[in-house]
């Protein structure tokens, strides 16, 4: 190499070496900064949080995050933050005081859509901290729970307004015995109904609450069996309905022995009053691989494919005029889904139309079982 491509190659080296340099004292300098922003004990407390915690920087990233901010798509480790953060920060600085919104951020391959609740408190006026909370599951249990207080509503208005016209009647009709007699029995029969509907939302409210299973207790499957058939049996001879019970196996399984013996006599009663005349209902139970299964078998009328994935939702009927002249409220499903869940079980449908269907109740069996 000749002398001034030495001299080249030496310059260029130096160059490189101070280049080098810089980037090393600038990445060291921005460490260092952000250290003193954010101090290692409170780094240690912020990643501690179950809350989604990130502190903002006036540049609209973030100084520091925890776990919990990227899993809920506000924040990345690499300082990169979610608009609305930035916005609702900047809102705070400005304001001096603290704010709090519904942000909507895309979480995952898919980009599902969730609800995150986000509060920002200003520090000073170079960092403020904010606290990210996934409310997409609060918002769907409020909405939930809306949506039934109005479907209570609905449906209470129906045999209230009933016997309330039922009592004019009778009023108007005071001198004919005849016919007081005829208005007695309908009252009777909205009374009924409004009892089990009011019953039966009573019952819902508490499975919906968890608290239905404290004490689990060794149920004898065989026995729920038979004590829902019994309570079963006059409204099927009324009917003209066989019931019958296909009892083989004796398992046992944890749980509640009073809810199991209502989800499979909301089963049975279900069979009964959507089967015609001189048709049969069959209960059985069975024990495979751990699993001990509640099945009803009935000859009626089937669900439409379109409704079985509704069948089991609050208030839903297949057919209303049949449950009106049956006394059917459209809860009995619901409780019978939710009895399944508190015994960490489920229930599913197989069912075609002028076929039949059959419903089974599946339930993790006790190590006892036989």
């Amino acid at each position: 190499m000749t002398p001034l491509g030495w001299v080249v190659a030496a310059l260029a080296f130096g160059i490189g070496m101070l280049a080098g340099a810089l980037v090393l004292r600038r990445s060291a300098k921005q460490e260092v900064v952000a250290r003193t922003l954010v101090p290692h004990r409170t780094r240690q407390v912020i990643a501690a949080l179950q809350s989604g915690a990130v502190i903002v920087r006036p540049d609209r990233r973030a100084a520091f995050s925890n776990h919990s901010a990227s899993s809920l798509g506000i924040a990345r480790p690499d300082g990169a933050l979610h608009a609305g953060v930035a916005d609702l920060a900047e809102r705070a600085w400005r304001t001096g005081e603290v704010v709090e919104e519904e942000i909507e951020v895309r979480r995952g391959v898919l980009g599902a859509l969730t609800q995150v609740h986000v509060r920002v408190t200003p520090i000073d006026t170079e960092l403020a901290l904010a606290v990210a909370n996934d409310n997409t599951e609060q918002r769907a249990a409020e909405a939930t729970r809306r949506e039934f207080a109005v479907n209570v509503s609905h449906e209470l208005k129906t045999p209230i307004g009933a016997l309330s016209l039922l009592a004019e009647n009778v009023e108007d009709a005071s001198d004919e015995p005849e016919l007081v007699r005829q208005f007695a029995v309908k009252m009777r029969r909205e009374a009924r109904r409004l009892t089990k509907l009011i019953q039966e939302i009573i019952e819902i409210s508490r499975l919906q609450g968890g608290e239905s299973v404290l004490d689990h207790e060794e149920v004898d499957v065989a026995g729920v069996i038979h004590e829902a058939c019994e309570g079963a049996r006059l409204a099927a001879e009324n009917r003209r309905i066989e019931l019958v019970t296909d009892v083989r196996v004796r398992p046992v399984v944890l749980g509640d022995r009073d809810l199991l013996v209502m989800a499979v006599r909301n089963l049975i009663d279900n069979a009964i009053a959507y089967s015609d005349p001189g048709a049969r209902v069959t209960a059985s139970v069975t024990a495979k691989d751990d699993a001990v299964s509640v099945a009803v078998l009935d000859q009626g009328i089937g669900i439409d494919a379109s409704d079985q994935e509704r069948i089991f939702e609050r208030f839903f009927r297949t057919d209303p005029a049949r449950a009106r002249e049956t006394g059917g409220t459209g809860l009995g499903l619901s409780i019978v889904k939710h009895v399944a869940l508190q015994h960490s079980g489920a229930v599913t449908v197989w069912s075609q139309p002028a076929v039949g269907s059959t419903f089974t109740i599946t339930l993790p069996g006790y190590e006892g079982s036989q």
